[in-house]
């Protein structure tokens, strides 16, 4: 019985999995608006009704991933203001780990990007600013943790955290457009770049 319970519970597992895969290549390849239940779950290998019991429709499971997006990514930020270092080292560690995400999701990225860049269409309402405000809020903490350790200097942290998840994003933007010069160290070496200055010694 117990073995039985197991399995139904892997199968529930899986086939919830591979809505969510299937989704995500789908609004990746076609957007929201153009991508239909059908074709979800044909991809899938599963059932109208079983979507329908995981996600309620098309929307619940748009959502779904979205906000499965959005808790990996306090993961790693966690991951980057839970570990010791420089704020040069945590910040380099995070766009690192950010990067790695980026290669093994990126059907994932291609559909949050267009979301972001590209037009309505037909896409639920959704708070994508929250990927953005979480990223600066963490970058912001370090660097005041480094101000405290007197570290960094000090400056106004809000814009400090701009600048670096500006840098990084337009990196990752980057190599989204031209996946053929892909960089995963160019984010790092911007970083590297911005900490140091570009001031000459003798003119600071």
């Amino acid at each position: 019985m117990d073995a039985m319970l197991q399995q139904k519970r892997g199968d529930e597992h899986g086939a919830r999995e591979s809505l969510l895969s299937a989704g995500i290549a789908l609004f990746a390849e076609k957007g929201y608006a153009s991508t239909a239940v059908r074709e979800i779950v044909a991809l899938a290998g599963v059932t109208k009704p079983v979507l329908y019991y995981y996600f309620q429709n098309k929307e619940g499971l748009f959502r779904a991933i979205l906000d499965s997006a959005a808790e990996r990514q306090k993961e790693l930020l966690t991951e980057a203001l839970g570990m010791n270092g420089t704020v040069l080292e945590r910040l380099s560690f995070l766009y690192r780990r950010i990067y790695q995400e980026l290669a093994e999701n990126r059907d994932l990225f291609r559909m949050i990007h267009n979301l972001i860049f590209g037009p309505p269409q037909g896409v639920p309402a959704y708070d994508v600013e929250k990927y953005h405000e979480q990223m600066l809020d963490a970058v912001k903490a370090i660097y005041e943790e480094g101000e405290e350790q007197g570290e960094v200097m000090e400056t106004n942290p809000d814009e400090a955290a701009m600048m670096v998840v500006g840098l990084t994003d337009y990196s990752f933007h980057l190599d989204y457009l031209h996946p053929e010069n892909m960089d995963p160290g160019r984010a790092e070496r911007l970083l590297g770049l911005a900490f140091r200055g570009l001031l000459r010694r003798n003119d600071q």
